[in-house]
């Protein structure tokens, strides 16, 4: 039920007209309470879009009673008309729910420069309303996707509470988050700073460590909302460990939607000087455009992650690197190392191991390969 899978929520998802498919386009997940404490982590983009600017005042206030979220337009670049579509959305989610148009956050995804069609989009949050429902998660869930081709849940249940959450994205998947919208819920009883503690920690090492294509979206958001309908404190560091792994599980599951992608390639930087330098190596070889084609054609062409390493402004010696895929160490003191042929690049997922030995610290990043499939999705048409 991702986001109705706490007690003290309700969603819903409907088509309100924004999508010329006619497929759902509009979300609704409404926290009913007794607490209203939440969270928010939003895109490092300079250029940040309507919805994003309006959500980050009302996540001053550490209350959100309800999260309006679009499907079918990005409202971004589109001036203090687009700002103000984005507050009459708020206004309008206020007066059928019976709150503040500040408590409302709101967050859009789609086609960057075009106004949202309010004629469209103000009917469609009454008709949300109407079918708000403990059982909406997954409705809700579908009326987010754009490019996805499946909708994305998560939940995790401990002991007497409940954290869940939704998820869409599967482009420009990138540091700084993605372009991506995520809504997650805990009928744990947290205040907001534990919140915002918890989320910031759990977003460190899970979406901002998805890489896709090094592209960086203006509409990135991720809320956390708790109800404490359960009447029950966690542990902080027990509840960043439930959030965190909803956030890894909804964070794998938008790398394995990324567009086009035919390989998850899962890597690994490890016995870096610091965890920064292990970001950096991991970001790099992510980023590397010759790798992700040779992954594409299956190809273990170690060369290019010493080549990306090389790039960064990590500590290393490169006559002591060392490079697995997929566990063979294809690569061993900088020069050739076990034999390439033994590397099985048949399955969907890849591993690769970077071995800076200069330190004892990690990090993994999540990329993809880049195809074809890639390029047409991105040129044939606006997105």
């Amino acid at each position: 039920m991702s986001v109705t899978a706490a007690k003290g929520f309700t969603a819903a998802g409907v088509a309100a007209g924004l999508k010329d498919s006619g497929a759902p386009d509009l979300a609704l997940v409404v926290n009913q309470g007794p607490g209203r404490a939440a969270a928010g982590v939003f895109t490092s983009n300079r250029v940040k879009a309507a919805p994003v600017l309006w959500s980050q005042q009302v996540l001053k206030s550490g209350e959100v009673a309800a999260v309006i979220l679009n499907s079918g337009g990005a409202n971004a670049c589109t001036g203090p008309a687009g700002f103000q579509d984005t507050h009459a959305t708020a206004e309008k989610a206020a007066e059928v729910l019976g709150c503040g148009a500040g408590e409302v956050a709101v967050a859009s995804t789609g086609l960057i420069g075009v106004r949202l069609p309010m004629d469209k989009l103000l009917p469609g949050v009454e008709k949300a309303a109407a079918s708000l429902s403990a059982h909406g998660g997954e409705k809700a869930a579908i009326a987010i996707k754009t490019t996805d081709t499946v909708h994305k849940t998560a939940v995790v249940e401990r002991d007497g509470w409940v954290v869940g959450g939704m998820a869409k994205g599967a482009g420009m998947l990138a540091p700084g988050l993605a372009t991506m919208l995520v809504v997650l819920t805990t009928d744990a009883d947290v205040d907001a700073p534990g919140l915002d503690e918890a989320l910031r920690a759990a977003v460190r090492t899970t979406f901002d460590r998805v890489d896709s294509d090094g592209c960086m979206s203006t509409n990135d958001t991720v809320l956390l909302l708790s109800s404490a309908a359960s009447g029950i404190t966690p542990d902080a560091a027990v509840f960043t460990d439930a959030v965190r792994e909803v956030c890894d599980d909804l964070a794998r599951q938008l790398i394995g939607d990324a567009e086009g992608a035919s390989k998850d390639i899962r890597i690994e930087v490890i016995n870096a000087a610091s965890e920064e330098d292990a970001v950096e190596v991991g970001r790099s070889i992510a980023r590397n455009n010759l790798l992700k084609c040779a992954l594409y054609g299956e190809d273990p062409n170690w060369g290019r992650v010493l080549s990306a390493i090389g790039t960064t402004s990590a500590a290393f010696d490169p006559d002591k690197l060392n490079v697995a895929i997929n566990d063979v160490w294809v690569c061993r003191n900088g020069s050739v190392g076990d034999d390439r042929d033994l590397v099985d690049m048949r399955y969907r997922e890849v591993r690769i191991t970077a071995d800076l030995a200069e330190g004892g610290e990690s990090a993994v990043i999540w990329a993809n390969d880049l195809t074809a499939d890639y390029v047409h999705e991105n040129s044939a048409y606006s997105s």
